[in-house]
């Protein structure tokens, strides 16, 4: 165990070293006398990243510049670009989509009063992933023809849950397309945001699955854009399973909310302590905005096992918006899923066993992840199956005034990949539906009647795998 440590560390360190070394043989310096010509050029890695390559360039006077890059095999007609350093003599220019072990040329372009000037072109050469990042994913299919055009045309977003973490953007073939890293904590639970960013809960390994107590925020240059710790204003509790935004680009998330009680009358302790869960809204100061909790609107002592489920009462695990913009929230120990008020915090309606919306006696869900308003407008979610060990999807059409549903989508994974906790189901097309099996380590591609299209083993167990589309990732990744 020590010697795989230490070969671990080792690694790392001569990874950290071959970014200054190409930091340091890659530095070009072109002197002109015009005053807005470019001055200076240095290349290197991004945040000491593989697959971010970082190019400072240095011009004589502020100008617009951004670079072209290609494979370089002798043309260039098949250029990416990098997001434009406006108005600035000194450019940092950031290049993604960078494939491994793979030679690039380049060229710089500035822009002066709308008329562009092209540099010479010059080359540098990618470094191959380092081995902890390698064969981290294994991808099959019966036939690629069966794999829709549109899940070819984007990432799934995954990540390692302890530490070092790694939050990784992965394509269809099973190739890291992106990654970041964090040396001393997991990525508990993160989330692709509408500013086309990430936003995570981060974790010590001590810390439960997907709890944790810190919040960050990047880019997808990898740069930090927000990092709240446990402690800074009104962030005081244990965060959970859930990091969203909402329309005024707060921060929404789960929270432990821990209630003193005396719970003599069943059994407990005259001061004990029952586990529940809510919702709090933070700026990006970590100032409290709003705050929702299951202890408003549910007596524990309704609960007949309440003694046994105190330290995680209801375990909510998944939080979303239904089209209103009211909450939509599901809970793994009553295996039900409400929509709550999202200003008055009243229960508008509960879904599942013993819920008020009736459901089809075909809908036997037990338990529930994921829950979310897929893209037909529909009420979807990852059904655990755990009474009848089979996990599978169900997109349910719900009649809010009547209180009633029907099934629009049903699922039945093969049971192989039964999954008792965790997991996410996303619709990729109208035909098709991207699984997350945590505890199998396995993502899986099913068309509607639950024929696997695709398969990907995972080397991390990660909680959810979010399909990221192709639209939503430019200028910055091509997949």
């Amino acid at each position: 165990m020590v010697q795989n440590l230490f070969s671990i560390v080792n690694g790392m360190m001569k990874y950290f070293f071959k970014g200054i070394a190409l930091l340091t043989f890659l530095a070009v310096f072109a002197g002109c006398n015009n005053g807005t010509a470019i001055k200076e050029i240095k290349v290197g890695l991004h945040n000491n990243n593989e697959l971010k390559i970082q190019i400072d360039v240095l011009t004589g006077s502020p100008v617009d510049a951004y670079a072209e890059y290609w494979v370089d095999k002798g043309a260039d007609t098949t250029k990416q670009v990098s997001p434009v350093s406006k108005n600035t003599a000194q450019h940092r220019l950031v290049l993604c989509n960078i494939v491994p072990k793979t030679n690039y040329a380049y060229h710089i372009v500035t822009v002066v009063n709308g008329a562009k000037t092209v540099s010479k072109t010059y080359t540098f050469s990618s470094h191959e992933l380092p081995l902890f990042l390698q064969e981290q994913f294994t991808a099959k299919s019966a036939s690629e023809n069966h794999i829709p055009a549109e899940f070819k045309d984007g990432l799934m977003l995954i990540n390692k849950r302890y530490a070092p973490g790694v939050a990784y953007l992965v394509d269809y073939k099973g190739q890291i397309k992106w990654y970041h890293m964090i040396d001393n904590l997991g990525f508990k639970v993160i989330h692709f945001t509408k500013d086309h960013t990430l936003l995570s809960i981060l974790g010590r390994n001590d810390e439960p699955t997907s709890y944790g107590s810190e919040i960050l925020e990047i880019n997808l240059e990898g740069d930090t854009l927000l990092h709240l710790k446990k402690g800074q204003g009104d962030f005081k509790q244990t965060i959970h399973h859930e990091i969203l935004k909402n329309t005024s680009n707060q921060i929404v998330t789960l929270f432990v909310d821990q209630k003193i009680m005396d719970l003599s009358t069943v059994g407990g302790g005259k001061k004990d302590t029952v586990n529940g869960d809510g919702i709090m809204v933070m700026d990006k100061a970590g100032k409290q905005l709003w705050k929702w909790s299951v202890f408003d609107v549910m007596d524990p002592f309704k609960d007949p096992k309440l003694l046994k489920t105190k330290k995680d009462w209801m375990h909510a695990n998944s939080l979303n918006y239904d089209k209103d913009g009211n909450y939509l929230i599901s809970f793994y120990n009553n295996g039900q899923i409400w929509k709550v008020d999202a200003h008055t915090g009243k229960v508008i309606w509960k879904f599942g066993k013993g819920g008020t919306i009736a459901m089809p006696a075909e809908c036997n869900f037990t338990q529930a992840h994921a829950a979310h308003i897929n893209s037909e407008g529909n009420l979807m979610f990852f059904d655990n199956g755990v009474e009848k060990h089979q996990s599978g999807v169900f997109a349910m059409k719900l009649d809010q005034q009547q209180k009633t549903s029907t099934i629009d989508l049903h699922i039945q994974l093969p049971k192989e990949v039964f999954n008792g906790r965790m997991g996410s189901a996303y619709m990729i097309n109208d035909t098709s539906v991207l699984c997350c099996c945590s505890k199998r380590h396995i993502v899986v591609l099913s068309d509607r009647k639950g024929v696997l299209l695709w398969t990907m083993e995972t080397a991390v167990p990660t909680y959810r795998a979010i399909f990221v589309k192709s639209s939503e990732l430019s200028p910055y990744l091509k997949p």
